[in-house]
């Protein structure tokens, strides 16, 4: 049987409810918030025969946390069916365009990776790849920040990242790392194929093992005073660029 587990704020909330309707189990809402968003999402939620309930404030700021910011929403949902469970589910799928994958080396901060997993969406990611260890990993903070994103794009935690690299090369996967300090820039490299693009942390940057065994290394071309960008910013920049040029070979 599956287990339950919350989802909070009004983003991923009402991406749950157009998504997967089925798959939520009963929605809390502040009995004091009264506003025409919260009425709507009550509409929503009626015509897809969810149950909602009116409860305190202070309940669902137990049930967020600390640092749960809820908006006076809270879900219970039941997680949906997987599509893809490793990066080879993905290759050996009906892909209508070459592999793309983005890569983060290192991401702890959960706003960061629900940022990242917005922007992957945004841009026709097929996957987000990251480690299991010393990485933050899905849980309600991360899917309320990435805004539906969570439940849209596929996130597979992996034992060994250079490992999954390696195997994504022999997949003919062009793995792209990105680096401060690389020779070449992003706006001057080939991304139209088969892609994995690799973005650590602000501040330490990839991994020395992950950097080996990118294929490229590459730098975000800076035109300010800034000597670096957040990943999520950094991530948008990358797979901006990436789409860009894929979508040229489409015209």
């Amino acid at each position: 049987m599956s287990e339950s587990r919350i989802l909070f704020g009004f983003h991923a909330v009402l991406s749950r409810l157009r998504q997967h309707g089925s798959s939520i189990q009963e929605i809390l809402i502040d009995r004091d918030r009264v506003d025409g968003r919260m009425k709507d999402l009550l509409s929503m939620a009626e015509s897809a025969g969810v149950r909602t309930m009116q409860v305190e404030r202070t309940r669902l700021d137990g049930m967020a946390g600390i640092n749960g910011r809820h908006q006076g929403v809270i879900a219970r949902v039941v997680d949906t069916p997987i599509p893809y469970k490793d990066i080879h589910d993905i290759l050996e799928s009906d892909l209508k365009e070459p592999p793309f994958f983005l890569v983060l080396d290192g991401v702890e901060d959960p706003h960061n990776l629900g940022a990242c997993l917005r922007v992957a969406d945004a841009m026709g990611v097929h996957a987000v790849i990251a480690p299991k260890d010393r990485a933050a990993g899905l849980n309600a903070t991360v899917r309320k920040v990435a805004c539906g994103a969570a439940e849209t794009v596929p996130f597979i935690a992996v034992t060994n990242l250079a490992r999954t690299l390696r195997e994504l090369k022999e997949a003919g996967v062009f793995v792209v790392g990105t680096a401060a300090e690389a020779p070449s820039d992003l706006l001057h490299t080939e991304l139209s194929g088969p892609l994995a693009l690799v973005l650590g942390a602000e501040g330490t940057g990839l991994r020395r093992l992950t950097e080996e065994t990118c294929d490229a290394l590459v730098n975000i071309p800076m035109f300010g005073s800034v000597e670096s960008l957040n990943v999520s910013v950094a991530s948008g920049i990358c797979l901006y660029e990436a789409r860009r040029q894929r979508s040229l070979l489409q015209v």
